[in-house]
Parts: C-alpha cells; structure tokens; sequence
C-alpha cells in the first residue's frame, strides 16, 4: 500500500490545525486529503459527508474496527470515535498524491508508527492555553461543555509533543502557512 508521502497535522482543537491543512491543500495540487471517519454529530450545516469526515453510526464505526479497515482508530471522547480507512489512504495514492491528515494526536503518533518515514508527524501548537480557549469560543460552534471538555484535553494532548517530528507554533497565520509550506517542500524533497 506504500506509494506516496504522508503529512500528519495534528494539535489541541482550536491551535488551527484545520486552517493550515486547508490552505496547503488549496495550494498544492499534488496533497490529498485523508478523510477521516467519525462517530460525532456535525457542527452545523457546513459539514458534509464524504468530504469533511465519513459519519458513521457507532455499530457501523465497530463493524469496520472488526473487518480490520481502519489503519488506525480511536475513542476520542466517550462514545466519539475517530479513525483513518485504509481505503481513504488507497484511493488518494491510486490519484498519484501525497496524503495530508487532520487527526486527534493520538490519532497522528499511531499514523507515525504505521508509515514511519514515509510520514511526517507535525504538531500544531498555539501559544497559550488562554488563545487556545478564545480560539475555541470564536468558532461558535461549541457548547461551554464541549469547550471545558477539550480544554481539560490541551495538558494532557501538549504532553504528546515531543514524540512529533516537528512542532509548528501558530502565533500568526501567515507565517504559519509559510512554514508549513516550508515542511512540506522539504519532506518531499527528502530520500525518506
């Protein structure tokens, strides 16, 4: 199945993880988007299925972990699962790309381990937790629950950061496209 590259982002929600994988992905033709498949409701109306994650129900999410189609998969938040289709990774590569994930940092170590140097695991990381939480609160998209809940998350998520390869402080957007353009042009380049 190994055929390209792979760019795993990952971070606490709201260090803007989303923001610069999207940016790369309108602008490089040759990165694809892994689409993960998730167990938790859409924020709004703006997401769809089959582009900004495969909505499964939790009997379905189980029947695929049991069919062994998952590369990686996890329980992200009680009764919220997350995972990576090998079939996603399939069809990107099948279209001659490299693949770009979005993923819980959990999520993007166990990527790590599975394509090694064919991957390049990067953390997203915000300056504070206080810029982290006014992120969160900007989006309008979440409960004060959900807010508390992710927040209580940002410790033990930033203890995850060094077993990244790289960490890509975003303190201003721009630079941070800049950089993680950077990375990308670099790892491509790379005999890995």
């Amino acid at each position: 199945m190994m055929q390209g590259k792979c760019f795993i982002f990952s971070a606490p929600s709201g260090s803007g993880k989303t923001t610069i994988v999207k940016h790369l992905l309108e602008t490089n033709a040759n990165l694809g988007f892994s689409i993960s498949a998730s167990t938790r409701d859409r924020r709004g109306r703006s997401e769809e299925n089959g582009k900004d994650y495969y909505f499964l129900s939790p009997e379905d999410f189980k029947s695929k972990i049991d069919e062994n189609a998952f590369v990686e998969w996890e329980q992200v938040y009680p009764g919220q699962f997350y995972g990576t289709l090998k079939t996603e990774i399939e069809r990107l590569w099948s279209e001659g790309k490299h693949v770009v994930f979005d993923v819980d940092v959990k999520g993007g170590l166990n990527l790590k381990k599975y394509f090694g140097d064919k991957a390049l695991a990067i953390f997203v990381k915000c300056p504070s937790k206080e810029l982290l939480e006014e992120r969160l609160r900007m989006r309008k998209t979440e409960t004060e629950e959900s807010i508390s809940a992710r927040m209580f998350k940002v410790q033990f998520e930033m203890s995850f950061e060094n077993q990244f390869d790289v960490t890509l402080v975003n303190l201003d957007l721009k630079e941070a496209f800049e950089n993680a353009q950077r990375l990308v042009n670099d790892f491509l380049v790379s005999k890995s």
